[in-house]
C-alpha cells in the first residue's frame, strides 16, 4: 500500500487512541490473573491484535465489545463501530501450551513479554513472527531463561522461531538489556514463579529506563512484592503471588500523540499555522492523554518546548486534561539524549530537518535494532528533502536545508517500519508537492487511521 500526501496546514483536535505499552501489559496481565478483567478503550492495531492472539492461545478466553461510540478514540470499522473494550477471563496462571507455532506478527513486545509467560507452564511453546520479527534476537533473554532452568532453543542467533519449556526454578543471573523489553518480560513473569522460587536479575545495561518504570507501576497496583536497587542494576523477585484481575481505561498512548503532534509543527514551520483548535490555541490540541503517565515518550512534548514550540496543560470543565502546542514561526536545532527514548528519534530527525542549526539525536545505538535500523533508515530517506544528515554510531546530526524537496520521480521507502511511515508522512507536509511513501500500512500496527487523520490518498 501507498500514501499520498500533499503539503497543506495541519492543527485543530486529536483525539489520541491508546498506549500500546499498557494495552499489551494489561492484556498480559489479565490473561495471568485469576478471574474477569475489564480493559477499556485497548488499542485497536495490528500489535495489539497479535498480542491478543497469543493470550488466547496460552489459555485466556477474550470477548471483544465494538459499538458506534463516537466518544471512543479508536478509529470506527467497516460497519461504524468501534472497539469499547475486552473482557478477558484469565488463566489463573495456568498456561495452556498449543502444538501449532504462536505468531506474534510484527510485535516485539509481545514476543519477548510472551516468551517469559510461556515459561511458567511445563510443555513445549514454539513463536514465530513476520521477517522483521525472525531477524529480532531475544538471546540475552534466552539465555536469562535458561539459567533460571527454563529450556529455550533458537533456530538462529536468539531469533525466532523460538521454543521454550519450563518449569521457572529461579536462580540469579545477569541480564544487559539494550532493550527494556527483555527485563519487563521477566519482571512481569518471575512473581508468578512457584512459590520458593527467587528470582534475581544483576542488570549491568539498560537503556529505556521509563519503560520498566511503566512495567513496575503494574508490579505495585497489583500488590506485588520485589526489592530493587534504586538505580536498578539489580532486582530480587519471590514467587508465589498471583495477579489479580484488573479494570479501567487504557491511557492514550504518548508515542502515538507525538505524530499528530510533528506534523502541525512540520506543517507550520513550512506553511504557516493551521488555523486555532478548539481551545482557542494556535495550532494543536490533544486530548485524551494524563501528564502524570510514566510513559517515557512524554518527553517528545518537552523536546518541543526546548524547540521552541509552547506546550500547555489544562483541565477542562469534564476533569479531561488537554494538551496544547502552540507553534513557533522558527524551530531551534537542539542536542538531545535519546537513550530513555529512542523511539522518538525518527519524529525528532524530522524536527530536525525543519530547524535552524544543528539538531544532534545522541546516545540512541539501541535505535538500530527496532524494527528497523532507524538511525541509517531516517538518514537515507530525510536526505531526499535535501537536508544534510551525518550517522553517528549512537545517533544523528541533522542540518537543514535551504530548500526543501522530494527529488521527482522517487518514493519516500517505508521500511515496513510504523514510526518511519508516520514520521516521513508528517515530514511530506513540508515538501514541495505530494510524496508518496511505500508499505504505507505499516502505520496501522501503532496508529491506525493516522494516514487518514493526515488526509493521504491511499493507493493499493
Amino acid at each position: 500500500m501507498r500514501a499520498v500526501i500533499t503539503p497543506h496546514c495541519f492543527g485543530g483536535t486529536v483525539r489520541i487512541p491508546g498506549s500500546k505499552s499498557h494495552t499489551i501489559r494489561r492484556l498480559l496481565i489479565a490473561a495471568l490473573a485469576g478471574g474477569d478483567s475489564e480493559i477499556e478503550y485497548p488499542l485497536d492495531s495490528l500489535d495489539a491484535f497479535s498480542c491478543l492472539s497469543i493470550c488466547r492461545a496460552l489459555g485466556a478466553e477474550i470477548e471483544e465489545f465494538r459499538e458506534a461510540d463516537p466518544s471512543c478514540p479508536n478509529p470506527p470499522d467497516e460497519s461504524g463501530k468501534r472497539l469499547l473494550r475486552w473482557k478477558v477471563r484469565g488463566t489463573g496462571g495456568r498456561i495452556s501450551h498449543p502444538a501449532a507455532p504462536l505468531d506474534v506478527g510484527n510485535s516485539g513486545t509481545t514476543l519477548f513479554l510472551a516468551l517469559a509467560a510461556a515459561a511458567l507452564g511445563a510443555e513445549n511453546v514454539t513463536f514465530t513472527g513476520d521477517e522483521q520479527i525472525r531477524r529480532r534476537s531475544a538471546g540475552p533473554l534466552l539465555e536469562a531463561l535458561g539459567n533460571f532452568g527454563i529450556a529455550v532453543k533458537s533456530e538462529k542467533n536468539g531469533c525466532a522461531p523460538i521454543t521454550i519449556r519450563g518449569p521457572w526454578l529461579g536462580g540469579r543471573t545477569s541480564l544487559p538489556c539494550p532493550t527494556s523489553q527483555y527485563l519487563s518480560a521477566i519482571l512481569l513473569a518471575a512473581p508468578l514463579a512457584p512459590a520458593g522460587r527467587v528470582t534475581e536479575i544483576d542488570v549491568p545495561l539498560l537503556n529505556e529506563k521509563p519503560y520498566i518504570e511503566l512495567t513496575l507501576s503494574y508490579l505495585d497496583a497489583q500488590g506485588i512484592i520485589y526489592e530493587k536497587k534504586d538505580d536498578f542494576s539489580y532486582f530480587r523477585i519471590p514467587g508465589g503471588a498471583s495477579y489479580k484481575p484488573l479494570n479501567g481505561k487504557v491511557p492514550g498512548d504518548f508515542s502515538s500523540a507525538a505524530f499528530p503532534a510533528l506534523a502541525a509543527v512540520v506543517s507550520a514551520a513550512a506553511n504557516g499555522p493551521a488555523p486555532g483548535s478548539a481551545a482557542g490555541v494556535r495550532g494543536l490540541t490533544l486530548l485524551g492523554l494524563d501528564p502524570a503517565d510514566p510513559q517515557g515518550d512524554k518527553a517528545f512534548f518537552s523536546m518541543l518546548g526546548q524547540m521552541g514550540c509552547g506546550v500547555d496543560w489544562r483541565k477542562l470543565d469534564d476533569g479531561e486534561w488537554a494538551l496544547a502546542i502552540s507553534l513557533p514561526e522558527k524551530l531551534t536545532g537542539v542536542t538531545f539524549d535519546l537513550n530513555d527514548t529512542p523511539d522518538l528519534l525518527p519524529a525528532m530527525a524530522v524536527l530536525g530537518l525543519y530547524a535552524r542549526g544543528e539538531t544532534a539525536l545522541v546516545n540512541a545505538a539501541h535505535a538500530r535494532i527496532k524494527e528497523t535500523d532507524r538511525i541509517a533508515v531516517m538518514a537515507s530517506e530525510l536526505a531526499k528533502f535535501g537536508g544534510e544528515l551525518w550517522e553517528r554510531p549512537d545517533g544523528l546530526v541533522i542540518k537543514p536545508p535551504e530548500r526543501r524537496l522530494v527529488e521527482p520521480g522517487k518514493l519516500l521507502a517505508g521500511w515496513g517500519d510504523h514510526r518511519v511511515v508516520m514520521a516521513l508522512a508528517a515530514a511530506a507536509l513540508g515538501a514541495e508537492g505530494p510524496v508518496t511513501i511505500d508499505q504505507a500500512e505499516c502505520a496501522a500496527v501503532t496508529y491506525p487511521g493516522f494516514l487518514e487523520l493526515l488526509d493521504a490518498d491511499i493507493v493499493y
